[in-house]
């Protein structure tokens, strides 16, 4: 269901985040998905406005109203990185499940990965994607061209898209492009943003065969190490700059690329973290096990407190999720029942660890998280929102989202900041029905939240008939 020009919304008494990154006690006038008006007492000021036009007029009131009873209302999540595994690979995950999770987590908008079934690399699998998320999504949508070594003609030209997605390393089949050769070919044309998944593909394959038969979960971040992190990012810099080409770190992991970037980063560069390597560090292998492999993988604590530091002065411009999950059976802990009980066997592998598929699913803890970080001490609320929308929608251009503004799509998110509630499994509304945080007592969950302003989520009920709109790009 999308907004018609007449739908209205009124959001009464909201503690509303401003541009400036100030909070204003205000109401927010809303018509047609668009924000109209932020101030006090609009919904008087309408039907004074409308008995002086006309005293036999009725008074006019808004389609839907919402008294937000001063919860903090903020732009909507911008998740630029996420795997949702439709087409193909629905058993982990489809665009219902993973939009309706998104939903729960304040997500009002995501950006998904090329590494489906069939892979999208040329316009027919973007068409199909696109098509698929306007007849299922709960939350607006948009999806990455991949690159090969053989579509060049298709990066430049597909459309509507974010930009071009690059697996440096950690793939395999036609997504892996390790070659500088190839690599070199797809920087020097075109103008589109290119994204890089980077780690060395030559360095891992190496210290695989080094480290064959190890059972231990944990060495999977000494595989994949901080150097083949490091090699590739050099790599994919030394490109950029080259061709002073538009790029986008993914999830950048490593102490030692985070202080590359603070010595070395032009102004058409930009990176992003996840939460997980804000959170997570290689002690928490000996609970959750293979729950936390993702690629790249968890690192240390020393990586945690880096990160953390470039992400607060800058250096970092933003936070994904990079939402990846696969089922408890392909993670090898299909009887485990609560990873975060002490109790229970969260760390019993039925599977080698090298069997075992990289990725987790994050986009329905990841703004609670962040906030409950904002709580403690450790950065603000509209750090947090710029982190997670403003910064996003700007670096991707992304039209006419990520702030609270007249003229700005109503995607919006009221959260609860005064109580806590723990991560639990069921809860969740990710099909792979699991998360690495659960168990987590967080703050900041959802309360509503509102998709071009109609309401898709309030209080854990969904609205079944809200779809999600295509997301446009100002190239």
């Amino acid at each position: 269901m999308t907004p018609s020009p007449n739908t209205t919304l009124l959001i009464r008494n909201a503690r509303v985040l401003l541009p400036d990154g100030s909070f204003q006690s205000a109401d927010v006038w809303v018509e047609g998905g668009v924000i109209r008006e932020i101030g006090p007492n609009l919904d008087r000021f309408r039907k004074a406005e409308a008995s002086a036009q006309a005293e036999a007029t009725p008074t006019p009131t808004a389609d839907t109203v919402i008294d937000a009873h001063q919860l903090p209302l903020l732009p909507g999540v911008i998740d630029p990185q996420v795997h949702f595994r439709e087409p193909g690979l629905e058993h982990k995950e489809d665009l219902t499940t993973a939009s309706r999770a998104c939903a729960r987590g304040g997500v009002t908008s995501f950006l998904e990965m090329p590494n489906t079934k069939p892979l999208t690399i040329n316009q027919a699998a973007l068409n199909d994607k696109l098509t698929r998320a306007a007849q299922k999504s709960f939350v607006n949508f948009g999806f990455f061209i991949g690159a090969t070594s053989e579509n060049l003609p298709d990066l430049q030209t597909a459309t509507p898209t974010p930009g071009i997605k690059i697996f440096m390393g950690s793939m395999h089949g036609d997504l892996l492009v390790d070659q500088e050769s190839s690599l070199d070919r797809i920087f020097a044309t075109g103008t589109r943003l290119i994204a890089v998944h980077a780690e060395d593909q030559a360095r891992i394959a190496e210290r695989r065969k080094e480290f064959a038969g190890s059972t231990d979960p944990a060495i999977h971040s000494v595989i994949q190490d901080n150097q083949a992190a490091l090699n590739a990012t050099q790599l994919a810099l030394k490109l950029s700059k080259k061709y002073q080409r538009r790029l986008h770190i993914l999830h950048l992991s490593t102490a030692e690329e985070a202080e590359l970037l603070r010595q070395d980063k032009p102004a058409w560069v930009t990176a992003e973290v996840t939460p997980q390597h804000l959170l997570l560090n290689t002690g928490d292998y000996e609970k959750l096990g293979t729950l936390i492999k993702m690629n790249p993988p968890i690192r240390s604590t020393h990586d945690n407190e880096v990160l953390w530091q470039a992400l607060q002065d800058g250096v970092i411009d933003f936070i994904a999720t990079d939402h990846a999950p696969h089922t408890l059976a392909e993670k090898g802990q299909a009887n485990t029942t609560n990873p975060a009980d002490e109790e229970a066997s969260a760390t019993t592998v039925f599977l080698e660890p090298a069997q075992v598929p990289s990725g987790m699913p994050g986009v329905e803890t990841s703004l609670p998280l962040m906030l409950t970080q904002a709580m403690q001490g450790r950065c603000t609320v509209a750090q947090v929102s710029h982190w997670m929308s403003t910064a996003v929608a700007k670096a991707y251009g992304i039209v006419g989202k990520g702030s609270i503004a007249p003229g700005y799509d109503a995607d919006l998110i009221l959260v609860d900041l005064d109580n806590y509630h723990p991560v639990l499994r069921e809860e969740l509304q990710t099909k792979c029905g699991w998360s690495p945080f659960e168990g987590w007592n967080l703050t900041g969950w959802p309360a509503v939240t509102i998709v071009g302003g109609q309401v898709v989520y309030d209080r854990g009920e969904f609205n079944q008939q809200v779809r999600g709109r295509a997301l446009m790009f100002n190239a």
